[in-house]
């Protein structure tokens, strides 16, 4: 389970693999769930969606969202809040997340979308 509170499968990280400056995994978002909102400090974000669709929720106050289905990237710069939120209550979604930190959960800052 990662800080943001999703089901994480770690599959190349400092950990696993001896990386220097990468990590990639993949993440599953339960029916009906959502991260909790976080950042990623100092360090980018690629996501490749596998399975399912996804509303992220960015930027300061998380004012801002996409949609993205099976098939999309999306890239995250660092320090942008953001909150992935699985739009079916029944369908899990899949997604490959790949992070230019090798530690993985280190960079990871909780945000509060009421303190802006």
């Amino acid at each position: 389970m990662t800080k943001q509170q999703l089901p994480n499968f770690v599959g190349i990280s400092g950990a696993t693999s001896g990386s220097r400056h990468l990590s990639m995994n993949l993440v599953v978002i339960p029916p009906g769930g959502a991260a909790t909102p976080h950042t990623h400090r100092g360090y980018e974000t690629a996501i490749y969606i596998l399975r399912g669709r996804v509303k992220t929720r960015y930027g300061p106050g998380l004012r801002k969202f996409t949609i993205h289905q099976a098939g999309d990237f999306i890239f995250i710069p660092p320090d942008v809040p953001h909150q992935p939120v699985n739009m079916s209550m029944t369908e899990p979604v899949h997604a490959v997340v790949a992070r230019n930190d090798p530690n993985e959960q280190e960079s990871v800052m909780l945000y509060d979308a009421d303190v802006v």
